[in-house]
């Protein structure tokens, strides 16, 4: 059993144009810093503020599946499998899944704020695949109340969004009053805390501190507003994270 808090000082820290953007990393990369690397199969993941209006230039991946959640401002996004710049507002969600390779750029609106995560897919398959792009507005995201609490799913059950990476699910959840997240000794458990307000049997829980959980539960308490990743502890393929490892 096992459950580990990592504030936001304690992740990863990495920045665009000279700081005009900004990330915390729940999961960095070794060279930004911070108490996680990648795990099960989530590569990466940030968390980017637009400071100004401000654009990453084009750039490269293959391989790994990067999904962008807005979470609050607009964004654009190109790449050159679609050829154009696409707008997203908050609650959308895209997806890259580079396969053979593609190329993209990001411009983030000022005070745009989202995660990006990378997942690590299957590479002896998804190489093979030619690279395709998706991109999801929030009405078409499931969503229902379960004892006071509101809950979207982005990844798994009834969404429309399609994913290679295996055993991934994502929901972003507002709890009003309780919400216990239950995890099996097959599974690994993100939360991203988003908002004040919340708390644990440990204590209160910072905002932008992401809790994980491994064969155990945590009852969050208050009102407020949480991101949950779910992804399996031992995914069924060799992960890119694990062959650089060994």
């Amino acid at each position: 059993m096992a459950i580990q808090y990592v504030l936001k000082e304690e992740q990863g820290y990495g920045a665009f144009n000279g700081g005009e953007i900004v990330e915390n990393k729940p999961v960095g990369f070794p060279q930004d810093g911070g108490k996680l690397r990648a795990f099960s199969n989530i590569f990466y993941w940030a968390n980017a503020i637009a400071k100004v209006d401000s654009t990453i230039g084009l750039h490269p991946h293959k391989g790994f599946e990067i999904i962008s959640f807005v979470l609050e401002g607009s964004i654009r996004h190109f790449d050159t499998k679609m050829n154009a710049w696409k707008d997203l507002e908050a609650g959308d969600v895209q997806i890259i899944r580079s396969g053979s390779g593609i190329s993209h750029a990001e411009h983030m609106n000022k005070d745009a704020r989202m995660f990006q995560i990378w997942v690590d897919p299957d590479l002896s398959k998804t190489l093979q695949q030619a690279a395709s792009y998706s991109d999801y507005k929030d009405a078409q995201f499931p969503v229902e109340e379960v004892e006071g609490n509101t809950i979207k799913t982005i990844i798994g059950g009834d969404s429309p969004f399609e994913l290679d990476t295996s055993g991934i699910v994502c929901k972003r959840i507002k709890i009003n009053g309780k919400y216990t997240v239950e995890v099996d000794a097959q599974s690994v458990a993100s939360v991203y805390i988003l908002s004040t307000g919340l708390s644990s049997a440990a204590g209160n829980l910072a905002i932008d501190s992401l809790v994980q959980i491994e064969n155990d539960s945590i009852e969050i308490k208050g009102q407020g507003e949480v991101f949950f990743l779910i992804s399996p502890k031992q995914p069924s393929y060799r992960t890119y994270a694990s062959q650089m490892v060994h």
